[in-house]
């Protein structure tokens, strides 16, 4: 073999065996990104978020707040810290929200008003709704098993006289229905020291009413006995479809899945007092009324006047027959001398 002719194929040998060494190279440093490390965000110490949503009013419980990390540029002297005497959760249950705070946003501390705090009871009402306090007892208040936050019923009992003879009409009515309560006698909140659910009886209970409620309830007060009736939290969830249904409720179209949910959560929470109920005595015992005493007319009044002057003028006064007579007047003595039988 021609040694340029050999020489020739070793360089090429070579060459290709180089260019394929450095496209596999180039080929393994582009695929095999270099990695770098992201800049470190200094995390601060853990504050106080919501973990809902909590609009005006709301009452702070278990569920409603909770620590989270938060970065360090980003703190303020407002925020409740972790661990600081004043940021324990225990110590904010049942302060009132006073400014409407989104889910994860930092609770501050002008944002929550507590027992204590002048305009407390201001600040748990709704928008246009007026506090109302009502006397209950042992029986009227549910053995004490009414909390601040639950909803109830109003029930008036009472007793219709009318003006007729005969027993009184006693009736019971729903006056009221899903009326938010606000406090037993002085507490806020129906948990003890250690956090625990207790059932105390209460002398007054404050509840969150309409103005027009608010007169309502202040009148019924005067016309019988108030109690309440505990409502079962499924019953807001029937009442809304309720109101949906007949039309009551109209969301309007385009509305944003938000405000909708707070339209309806506002419908839900309203009170009531259309379609109410009420139960009267004949509907309870076969020996009571279901109607109120009717007062006489004109003519029974007539009828029985004239039966009771007949029955005098048979029976007589004293046993004595009394019927037609002559007065004879003698001197000054004066006889009278029956003349006849009816």
């Amino acid at each position: 073999m021609d040694v340029k002719k050999v020489a020739l194929l070793v360089g090429a040998l070579v060459i290709a065996v180089i260019t394929a060494v450095m496209a596999k190279n180039m080929f393994v440093g582009a695929g095999a990104a270099q990695a770098e490390a992201a800049p470190a965000v200094p995390v601060g110490p853990k504050i106080l978020v919501a973990r809902k949503a909590l609009p005006v009013g709301t009452i702070i419980d278990q569920e409603a707040l909770t620590y989270q990390a938060w970065p360090k540029e980003m703190m303020q002297n407002a925020y409740y810290v972790e661990g600081a005497a004043d940021s324990d959760i225990s110590k904010l249950l049942g302060t009132v929200v006073r400014n409407p705070i989104t889910a994860g946003q930092p609770v501050t501390r002008g944002a929550l008003v507590g027992p204590n705090d002048r305009g407390f009871l201001a600040a748990a009402l709704g928008p246009g709704m007026r506090a109302v306090t009502v006397p209950v007892s042992v029986t009227s208040g549910v053995a004490g098993f009414v909390f601040p936050g639950d909803r109830v019923d109003m029930v008036l009992t009472q007793e219709v006289r009318g003006g007729g003879d005969g027993p009184p009409l006693r009736v019971s009515e729903t006056i009221v229905r899903n009326l938010r309560v606000l406090a037993t006698d002085q507490r806020i909140d129906g948990k003890d020291e250690e956090g625990k659910t207790e059932p105390k009886i209460s002398s007054t209970v404050t509840i969150e009413a309409t103005p027009r409620l608010a007169e309502k309830i202040a009148v019924a007060q005067s016309l019988g006995m108030l109690s309440l009736s505990l409502r079962s939290i499924a019953d807001n969830t029937a009442e809304l479809e309720r109101a949906v249904a007949s039309g009551e409720v109209k969301v309007p179209v385009g509305t944003a899945p938000g405000q909708e949910r707070q339209l309806l959560l506002a419908v839900a929470s309203r009170p009531i007092d259309s379609n109410t109920t009420y139960t009267t005595g004949g509907d309870v015992s076969r020996f009571q009324r279901r109607t109120v005493p009717a007062r006489p007319s004109s003519n029974d009044e007539r009828v029985r006047a004239v039966n009771n002057l007949a029955g005098a003028i048979r029976g007589g006064v004293g046993g004595e027959r009394v019927g037609p007579s002559v007065r004879v007047s003698r001197g000054n003595t004066v006889t009278v001398v029956p003349v006849g039988a009816l």
